[in-house]
């Protein structure tokens, strides 16, 4: 039986190549849909590991402050105690530019066991970063004012690079290189994945570092937790006071609204990419269908013949739907060739996992298409009386 196919399809090897040909690139375009979709998804379902809600960003341009380092760490202390103070304000802290949803990125590199570790997200942090964003510890502890004064640098790491490093090993107290590999910092903690850069993006690897008061110089953005309290009427006043406090220009956003735009900056091109490749499926879809009915009008006098020696209705159409599934095989073999060498080569250094889960949900896709599309044409095959066919030859 699947001999005779595979010498029915040869002999029809020209009639065949534009049907190949579809569903080659049919797979090619599901395998990246689903590649983008396996991957956002993957991200996605992984916890957020902070709490973003109620906590507002503060940022402010620095130039009207104090320029002594002992001046300028006396106003930011007074400052911190005042916001500290406000009944509406859960916690306070100060940090560096990239905090979550920012726009704002910092990245370092990392030595250990002479192996570098590059594009390492580098958060300076003030000490009430952690009740902020309610920050999970895994290991260890977090800053305390001690941790300013000693001779290595304390550092605290995620998850992912506390695996990447140290594997299944404990990380604290572990000493790792800096950028250049001059200086040694001594891991004091090791915290869960924080996914700074949206719900759909990893967190990636990073370490946090003490903000201190060389740092203030530089700063510009506080961080604050407000209550359940703090409203319109609360942010207006703390506009005023830090407005006036720092005689300067001063923006407050709220970490929620923040998110929500991120996240539409991956959603928008996704929805737009989805529909576009769905009408391109409908139209491969329709091309599959009518070239399966042209070729069932084309062959209506072998169909008849087998009907009049014997043939029943439903091997008939069993024969033409088996023919298109034998096709799309070895189109989907071709395309798997070529998908497969995204994981082997690491592509776009997206997990392998992601392109397999993709290619075995396309190749099913594309089977699910072919059989649905060459279910109708094998049964109106089916229903060809063999007299009339024979009558037409």
């Amino acid at each position: 039986m699947y001999k005779h196919l595979f010498k029915l399809i040869w002999n029809k090897r020209k009639q065949n190549f534009l049907f190949l040909s579809e569903i080659l690139v049919s797979f090619l375009v599901i395998f990246a849909v689903f590649s983008f979709l396996t991957y956002y998804y993957q991200n996605y379902s992984k916890p957020l590991g902070f709490d973003y809600k109620r906590v507002w960003s503060i940022s402010y341009d620095n130039g009207e402050l104090p320029k002594n380092r002992d001046s300028l760490a006396i106003f930011y202390d007074n400052l911190y105690k005042s916001l500290q103070a406000m009944p509406e304000v859960e916690a306070v802290t100060f940090a560096s530019a990239n905090f979550p949803y920012s726009s704002s990125n910092m990245s370092t590199g990392v030595h250990q066991n002479g192996k570098k570790f590059d594009f390492v997200n580098n958060y300076v942090v003030g000490e009430g970063y952690k009740k902020v964003w309610n920050v999970s510890l895994l290991e260890g502890r977090w800053f305390s004012p001690e941790d300013a004064v000693g001779t290595n640098q304390k550092i605290i790491i995620n998850e992912t690079l506390k695996k990447l490093m140290f594997g299944n090993e404990p990380a604290i107290g572990k000493l790792v290189g800096d950028y250049e590999d001059k200086n040694k910092m001594k891991v004091i903690g090791v915290v869960r994945d924080i996914k700074t850069n949206g719900d759909f993006w990893p967190a990636g690897s990073a370490i946090f570092s003490q903000l201190d008061t060389g740092y203030l110089a530089n700063n510009h953005n506080i961080l604050i937790k407000v209550g359940e309290s703090a409203n319109a009427t609360f942010e207006s006043k703390l506009y005023k006071f830090m407005a006036t406090s720092l005689n300067n220009a001063v923006e407050i956003q709220h970490i929620d609204e923040m998110r929500d735009a991120k996240n539409e900056i991956t959603i928008i091109p996704m929805v737009i990419f989805i529909i576009i490749a769905s009408f391109l499926i409908i139209n491969v879809a329709l091309g599959l269908f009518g070239v399966l009915w042209y070729n069932i009008n084309k062959r209506r006098g072998e169909i008849g013949l087998r009907r009049a020696i014997g043939a029943s209705g439903s091997a008939v159409s069993y024969q033409l739907v088996m023919e298109a599934l034998i096709l799309a095989t070895l189109s989907l073999v071709v395309g798997c060739f070529f998908a497969v060498q995204f994981p082997l080569l690491n592509v776009f250094n997206v997990p392998a996992s992601v392109y397999l889960i993709s290619i075995l949900i396309s190749v099913l896709f594309i089977y699910s298409l072919v059989f649905i599309c060459s279910l109708y044409p094998g049964k109106q095959a089916a229903g060809i009386h063999p007299a009339v066919a024979l009558h037409e030859e």
